[in-house]
């Protein structure tokens, strides 16, 4: 079985949201279509504490978009996004919310950050996605949403060391890029370790 799995395609990594992704409202469309022809279909959700760690606001003299040392793990502080329960942790409205079949929930822990479906960032602690698929009998993935170098890279590392032969739909990704070249070297990155890279169709041509 193939499933189609969504990275965080959430309020607040929308336009106006306050850890908006350049453009991230396009891979919506995306989405609806490439969830047709999956056989199943998985969303993730960042899904925060209010006092999550990788939070500027709970720190001291750190401001958004420094690195610093959280639970012995380096994080880049990010402004409050997707608490748990808000609107700006639902799933984007335009979603074909129907069409998914399993939604997975991260980053609940405040001492962590998750960027991956998979594991949390210091891989201590599985959230389940793994069993899932393997459960309802998944064996390839395809890959697609929010951010490309942080939760899509992560996520997609994590299933090709499961050993689930995976895609990455760059269609469906859009990055923040909030350090020189952070987007082309998370794909260089994926295709290294195995990934294969569906590239956009370049309807110039």
């Amino acid at each position: 079985m193939h499933a189609l799995i969504l990275i965080d395609i959430q309020n607040d990594f929308l336009p106006n949201g306050p850890l908006a992704v350049p453009e991230g409202d396009q891979v919506i469309a995306v989405a609806n279509q490439e969830m047709q022809r999956a056989d199943y279909v998985v969303a993730t959700q960042d899904w925060h504490p209010a006092n999550h760690g990788s939070f500027a606001s709970q720190q001291q003299d750190v401001e958004i978009g420094d690195q610093f040392q959280l639970d012995g793990l380096t994080q880049v502080a990010w402004p409050d996004h997707c608490i748990q329960g808000t609107r700006g942790a639902e799933l984007a409205a335009d979603l074909n919310l129907d069409r998914i079949d399993h939604i997975v929930q991260k980053g609940t822990c405040p001492n962590i950050d998750s960027y991956s479906g998979f594991y949390d960032n210091g891989q201590r602690q599985a959230t389940g996605l793994d069993d899932h698929l393997r459960s309802v009998g998944v064996r390839h993935i395809s890959v697609m949403g929010l951010a490309t170098e942080y939760c899509v890279k992560f996520s997609v590392l994590d299933a090709l060391r499961l050993e689930y032969p995976t895609r990455v739909l760059l269609d469906g990704c859009r990055g923040i890029n909030l350090f020189p070249n952070d987007i082309d070297d998370a794909i260089a990155a994926m295709r290294s370790a195995g990934a294969e890279i569906i590239e956009p169709y370049d309807f110039s041509i």
